[in-house]
């Protein structure tokens, strides 16, 4: 069974989940955006990223880059992309 440990003052902060399968899961308390790792540095390492990439941060992704990686970028729908990545 998961367990969960978390600071629930109200604020901010990381929640983190130890999946029964040893990963564990890092979730920002205010979005609710959560990615993982197999340790808690590397599970806030990785939540840092989604959380920059939330933001807006990182690069677009182009056809070119769907290409390169195998994808047909006539399959992908930009519609449902937020403003910011349009």
């Amino acid at each position: 069974m998961a367990s969960a440990t978390r600071d629930d003052n109200g604020e901010g902060g990381v929640g983190f989940i130890h999946e029964d399968d040893g990963s564990i899961t890092a979730r920002d308390i205010e979005t609710g955006i959560a990615s993982f790792g197999k340790t808690n540095s590397e599970a806030l390492r990785m939540l840092s990223e989604a959380l920059l990439l939330h933001e807006g941060g990182g690069e677009p992704v182009t056809d070119e880059y769907l290409e390169e990686l195998g994808l047909n970028p006539d399959e992908f729908d930009d519609r449902e992309l937020p403003d910011f990545m349009q």
